[in-house]
């Protein structure tokens, strides 16, 4: 493992003075994986005082220091260092009410939530790694240090973490730990929804994101309530092979790994069974289920305190997600228009992963949106015009023309841009003077 010069420098200057020092956690974890860790975190069997002593040439920060943990800044670069303790009783689902320090490298380990996590490095020592995380990182398992029920009994968000490393690292949780996260799960009421939020949003990137919605549906339920609705409804339409809660898992998992599609994804049926209808032949309607399931997503994304950027470009998606597109350049043009470039894209991927996760004989329909894509492409490579900055004529080439400025000027330059966008005219400058002389100056 090559570690940074910054934290290289921290370790061996413990180590000059006496004291054992690590690398532990999510950098040993990733570097393991051969993934570039991002953040360092070191412990050491030196006191905080006893640290703050061997860098006393340096800044050092007190970022925690009823819990052993202290910020050495060198070069201006933070570097954490944590004493090696051991928690006492947690009595709010989150923190140790004490801390004992401890010089046993294996008894700081012992605390930590999952195995994979419970590794520490030194250039010195090499791997210490006494619950055989390094095993379990090999065999692709999520599995806690110690008893699993104890583990979520004290910080009840690891019940979350489990689930969120099996998202994104493709990882199984181990059986003794799945079965406490179900029975822990309701526990996780108990946690800030900022932090429910954190972890939520970072698991539904994941690249194992269908598995993990569909095996711990459940758990999702605690966190969004109005998901339950959706588990084993039967959407009773030929379009459709599976009911709206795996179908929704199935969507998310075949959409860009980007938080507001995946989001939209999540919800775009929400509002599906509340909508639900059957004709007379028993196929099944949710007539109006795309604006329900906005709005239904707004509440629950203000409610997680999602911030309003997200917030705003999901609950489009999910209103717009069923919008029906004639593969024409006008009719693209009349969305990019109303919407911008990258809203198009978005929403194409979302029809698409809608698409595949319908009945498996209409995948077809996906080439009808491959073909809404490549006339966009056109139309960008062509440099079409679609909006009112790339529209040839403007405000001042009216008012020279006569027009008084005013809101007529706005009225005048969108009824070009309509024209334009449905080929009607061109988007050439001595045509649309002679149609604006035409139509709003002679005839007056």
């Amino acid at each position: 493992m090559i570690l940074p010069k910054t934290v290289h420098e921290v370790l061996a200057k413990l180590e000059k003075n006496g004291y054992e020092a690590y690398v532990v956690g999510g950098c040993v974890r990733d570097a393991l994986m051969g993934i570039e860790p991002k953040d360092f975190d070191v412990t050491t069997d030196a006191t905080p005082r006893e640290v703050k002593s061997v860098f006393c040439g340096n800044p050092v920060i007190e970022t925690g220091i009823m819990h052993g943990t202290v910020t050495v800044l060198i070069d201006h670069f933070p570097i954490e260092v944590t004493t090696f303790r051991i928690d006492g009783e947690y009595v709010d689902l989150r923190r140790p009410l004490r801390v004992e320090f401890t010089r046993s490298i294996n008894e700081d380990l012992a605390r930590r939530d999952f195995t994979i996590n419970a590794i520490a490095y030194s250039e010195k020592s090499g791997i210490v790694d006494p619950f055989e995380g390094k095993q379990d990182l090999a065999d692709g398992i999520i599995r806690c240090v110690g008893d699993p029920k104890k583990r979520f009994e004290e910080d009840a968000l690891r019940i979350l973490r489990a689930v969120r490393f099996a998202s994104v690292l493709g990882f199984a949780i181990e059986p003794l730990t799945q079965k406490a996260l179900l029975e822990k799960k309701d526990t996780i009421k108990s946690v800030a929804i900022e932090r429910i939020s954190s972890e939520f949003f970072s698991l539904l990137c994941g690249k194992n994101i269908e598995n993990v919605l569909i095996e711990y549906s459940e758990l999702f339920a605690v966190i969004v309530p109005e998901l339950s609705l959706a588990f084993e409804f039967l959407q009773n339409n030929p379009y459709h092979a599976y009911d709206v809660y795996t179908h929704t898992a199935k969507v998310v998992a075949n959409t860009s790994p980007k938080l507001d599609i995946r989001l939209a994804a999540f919800f775009h049926d929400i509002g599906k069974p509340k909508t639900y209808s059957q004709d007379v032949k028993g196929i099944g309607h949710f007539y109006g289920h795309q604006k329900l399931s906005s709005q239904m997503a707004d509440t629950i994304l203000r409610r997680m305190k999602t911030d309003n950027e997200t917030r705003e470009k999901t609950i489009l998606l999910v209103l717009y997600h069923d919008i029906q597109i004639k593969p024409e350049r006008k009719a693209v043009k009349r969305v990019l228009n109303r919407f911008s470039e990258e809203f198009f894209l978005d929403l194409i991927n979302l029809k698409k992963a809608d698409v595949s996760g319908q009945h498996p004989d209409l995948i077809g329909r996906v080439l009808e949106l491959d073909t809404l894509v490549r006339i966009y492409e056109d139309i960008i490579r062509e440099n079409e015009c679609f909006n009112l900055k790339d529209l040839v004529i403007s405000g001042g080439d009216l008012i020279l023309l006569g027009v008084v400025p005013g809101k007529q000027i706005g009225v005048i330059l969108n009824d070009c841009l309509s024209k334009v966008i449905s080929g009607i005219l061109s988007n050439n400058k001595d045509m649309l003077i002679e149609y604006v002389l035409s139509i709003y100056i002679n005839d007056n």
